[in-house]
């Protein structure tokens, strides 16, 4: 709003000092960070204290995890938090005519809801299952089918829809148009649709990677900084000219608009690191990890770097992967002999560390992490990821 405010007065021809600086990506989006982070900080504080006020707290199964017990009570919903600190500043010095943006406000919206209903139910209906999972998987491919048409019906002339980045080949590009190698009207509509279909893939798998992974103090938040700050990097190379013409990487005009967005998203979750880091005062719950991995998924999928998320969210995957991989292994195992077997002492991975199973078949590391541990150490991971995605740009 205060950047159109200031394009308004501007061509109204009224001079501020100052006005100009509006016309900066690096400006704006160092102000959006700021914003983001005090906003966390300040409403964080009263909000944490709202929650425990009418005792919406995290109600705790004994699972045998070490120091599990002493989290019951703690205020969850605190995705909240995190979601007004990125729509205040985002709607202060975002470009909101910028397709982009729009997509990702309201990829925030659309499931930050279908988060906070989740726990809604889970909080108030006194249901620890939550909402029914096919209506979660529906939200998504909604939002997915709407980002996913946007998209393709709003693509630059002359800038393919469906062109990507894709690691390790010549060119560093993939045509989604490839899977679908005919012409004519009708597979033109074809291609699109296939498009559709994974993009919606990717938001909605992204989207419950990230709520698997919110498990542990700061987990969730501090792996998504990561991953957020990542993408604004490559949002920002891909929409300098120079950059983009030096890194020999697909150029895309009004991109750099996304760092702006990437400036409120990683500001927002340092703030709330200011409540989430261990010992936690507040859980984001599902109202933030759903919101968390679809803005991650759309952030990459606008910058056409969808392709890289496999690598750059590494964690989000081998936590998915954990939870799949224990769940079928134990039905079949069951189904085989009589008596379920499992992989992991326990599922999703990072929990794996902090508790004793004999039964199952992975025992290494025989040692019991503390929690905080098990986070920075998932965080420095996450890193090393993120470092790796990059330097593919430049691997072919």
């Amino acid at each position: 709003m205060l950047y159109h405010l200031f394009e308004y007065l501007n061509n109204a021809g009224y001079d501020f000092p100052g006005a100009g600086l509006m016309h900066y990506i690096s400006f704006r989006g160092i102000s959006c960070a700021v914003v983001a982070i005090l906003t966390s900080m300040l409403v964080g504080k009263r909000i944490i204290a709202m929650l425990q006020k009418k005792q919406i707290g995290e109600t705790i199964r004994d699972l045998g995890l070490e120091g599990q017990l002493q989290k019951k009570g703690t205020p969850t919903m605190g995705g909240i938090i995190i979601l007004i600190s990125i729509l205040i500043p985002i709607l202060l010095f975002g470009d909101l005519t910028n397709v982009n943006i729009l997509l990702l406000i309201l990829t925030t919206v659309w499931l930050g809801l279908l988060g906070f209903l989740d726990d809604y139910i889970k909080v108030f209906k006194h249901n620890k299952d939550g909402l029914n999972g096919k209506y979660k998987i529906v939200g998504q491919v909604l939002l997915g089918v709407i980002v996913g048409l946007t998209l393709y019906l709003t693509a630059d002339p002359g800038m393919s829809y469906s062109r990507t980045t894709i690691p390790f080949f010549k060119g560093n590009e993939f045509d989604y148009k490839w899977l679908v190698p005919f012409s004519g009207p009708v597979v033109r509509a074809l291609q699109g649709g296939v498009y559709v279909l994974v993009i919606t893939f990717i938001i909605t798998a992204v989207s419950n990677g990230a709520n698997l992974t919110d498990g542990m103090d700061g987990l969730a938040a501090g792996v998504s900084a990561i991953i957020g700050a990542t993408l604004g990097v490559l949002a920002y190379l891909s929409g300098h000219t120079g950059f983009a013409e030096y890194l020999n990487i697909m150029y895309l005009p009004n991109i750099g608009e996304v760092t702006v967005y990437v400036f409120c998203f990683v500001g927002a979750l340092l703030g709330f690191l200011w409540y989430n880091a261990f010992p936690a005062q507040v859980f984001m719950g599902d109202t933030g990890s759903l919101a968390l991995g679809g803005i991650i998924a759309v952030l990459a999928v606008v910058i056409r770097k969808e392709l890289l998320l496999p690598i750059l969210c590494g964690i989000f995957v081998v936590e998915s992967l954990s939870v799949i991989i224990q769940r079928y292994y134990f039905k079949y195992t069951k189904k085989k002999t009589g008596t379920g077997v499992r992989i992991f002492r326990m599922s999703p991975l990072h929990h794996h560390y902090q508790k004793e199973n004999p039964d199952a078949l992975l025992q290494k590391p025989a040692q019991i992490h503390p929690e905080n541990k098990i986070v920075v150490r998932f965080w420095i991971v996450s890193i090393l990821l993120a470092v790796i995605t990059i330097v593919t740009l430049k691997i072919r």
